[in-house]
């Protein structure tokens, strides 16, 4: 069986040979790997490993595709930079991180309409046709399965925001953020169209959309369906329309938000963060017949390097998991430069070894 067979079906919950496999790294990582001469350099890890999944990420979404990027304070460690977007964030420059939000020119609904949502039209130059067509080549060349991959209207507003204007938006000015939801729900739907319509077809869509932290969501349940959901069942029944399963990402504790977000019509939920109080065995039982899920594999067990420990982890979750077909191995983060590279083949190994059917 193929990987873009596999998932298919683990996407629909179908038999199958074992396990779906895929992962996601931090660049450090495959760094450390290269130069201790495990990956050859620039090599693709998914043909390394042999994953079921090719992604592609094919969009700019910054507001202002003209502007230069300015910079406003370098260290030896760090750089803060003004984007696009208006927003001003820090990052580090000796190793991979999410970047330190500093300030957001916009702040309100003024700095919204004036600033930004102008400049949110569905210009060709947004859209990557040259690297979604190689990955697709890529993808179809291994018979993995290709998901078109992007950020939904959670993870496309905080950009411009941040999450604290944008979580105070929601509470004292909702029909700003409905109106921000709103855009970036069409202005994705009208790339996807110029980009599909000249490209072809992925086989899945894979969205990204970190609505939790550790122990709880960014927003109760009512204001998600109010909110957000609206724009997560549009983009959903759009992709679903065209014969495309899609699966969305969530970082943190969503739990709360999952029954709403299998209404909007998601297929399967990644990565089920065990650290912020995701526990994959419960969603399982759940919502196991009509949900598939990735990931929920606690990452922590890997930064020990601890074979015995990987085995217990993966002995008390696979077998269960894998019971109605719909599970692909997964961490439930990304794989940091502290796991070792035998580490990280003993967990897929191992962990295909128990998914087998």
């Amino acid at each position: 069986m193929t990987g873009k067979e596999r998932i298919g079906r683990i996407l629909q919950r179908q038999p199958v040979d074992h396990i779906g496999l895929f992962e996601h790294f931090w660049g450090d990582t495959q760094k450390k790997w290269t130069h201790e001469g495990y990956i050859h350099p620039n090599e693709d890890l998914a043909d390394h490993f042999g994953f079921d999944i090719t992604l592609c990420w094919p969009f700019n979404l910054t507001a202002d595709l003209d502007f230069e990027p300015e910079v406003i304070d370098e260290t030896e460690e760090t750089i803060l930079v003004r984007d696009g977007n208006g927003a001003v964030l820090r990052r580090h420059k000796l190793h991979d991180t999410t970047p330190e939000h500093v300030d957001f020119m916009v702040k309100d609904r003024r700095g919204w309409e004036e600033q930004i949502k102008p400049l949110l039209t569905p210009d060709p130059r947004r859209i990557d046709f040259a690297g979604y067509r190689k990955a697709k080549a890529h993808a179809e060349q291994h018979n993995r399965f290709f998901a078109w991959a992007g950020v939904n209207v959670f993870e496309s507003m905080h950009p411009v925001c941040g999450h604290e204007y944008m979580l105070m938006g929601m509470a004292l000015d909702p029909e700003w953020v409905k109106d921000m939801v709103d855009t970036y729900a069409q202005l994705a739907l009208d790339l996807q169209e110029i980009l599909f319509s000249q490209e072809g077809y992925p086989d899945g869509i894979w969205f990204y959309e970190d609505m939790g932290f550790k122990g709880r969501p960014f927003m109760s349940p009512a204001m998600y369906q109010e909110i957000i959901q609206p724009a997560h069942k549009r983009t959903i029944d759009f992709a679903h329309s065209r014969g495309l399963p899609v699966i969305m990402h969530s970082c943190g504790m969503v739990e709360p938000l999952l029954p709403g977000m299998v209404a909007a019509g998601i297929d399967c939920l990644q990565v089920i963060e065990v650290k912020a109080g995701m526990d994959l065995i419960k969603l399982y039982k759940d919502y196991g017949d009509r949900l598939s899920f990735m990931g929920g594999i606690d990452v922590r067990v890997l930064y020990s390097n601890d074979r015995q420990q990987i085995d217990r982890e993966l002995e008390q979750k696979i077998p269960i998991v894998k019971g109605r077909y719909g599970y692909v191995l997964h961490s439930d983060h990304s794989i940091p430069d502290t796991v070792n590279y035998e580490t990280y083949r003993y967990f897929v190994d191992r962990g295909l070894e128990l998914g087998t059917y």
